[in-house]
């Protein structure tokens, strides 16, 4: 278990400080360029890929066993620690409370957000999968 968490914990900071990075040049170039929603929606599927190729890096790097509960856990703590970094970042820099922060969950952008966090929370597992679908890969 040790080696999920501490995957686990490198797997946030990284997905985390790209996103941060990407989250920025959102805002500051594509958002005024497409709006809200189409900025959200073209840099999920880099944020996503970011976390896909990351996650692999990893998971080979600690090795987590190819075991679920394993993926589980390393995906789970990555996502916890998202969350609450997203949600302090909120509060701390745009000034907005806790309620806000879910509220704007709630609108279309927010929601698409959402479930890439969610995705992003399950690529441990998904990588799990594939591999024991496609051994040879």
């Amino acid at each position: 278990m040790p080696s999920a968490i501490k995957a686990g914990v490198l797997y946030f900071a990284i997905v985390f400080a790209a996103g941060f990075l990407l989250g920025t040049l959102r805002v500051l170039i594509l958002l005024p360029l497409t709006g809200e929603l189409a900025a959200v929606t073209l840099e999920l599927p880099v944020v996503l890929a970011i976390s896909w190729l990351a996650c692999r890096q990893l998971i080979s790097r600690f090795s987590v066993p190819a075991m679920a509960p394993q993926r589980l856990v390393m995906g789970a703590l990555a996502f916890g620690l998202l969350m609450l970094a997203e949600c302090s970042l909120s509060v701390l820099v745009s000034n907005q409370s806790v309620a806000e922060y879910f509220t704007n969950l709630q609108a279309t952008p927010g929601l698409l957000g959402f479930a890439g966090q969610i995705a992003f929370a399950f690529i441990p597992l998904l990588l799990l999968l594939r591999l024991q679908r496609w051994p040879s890969t």
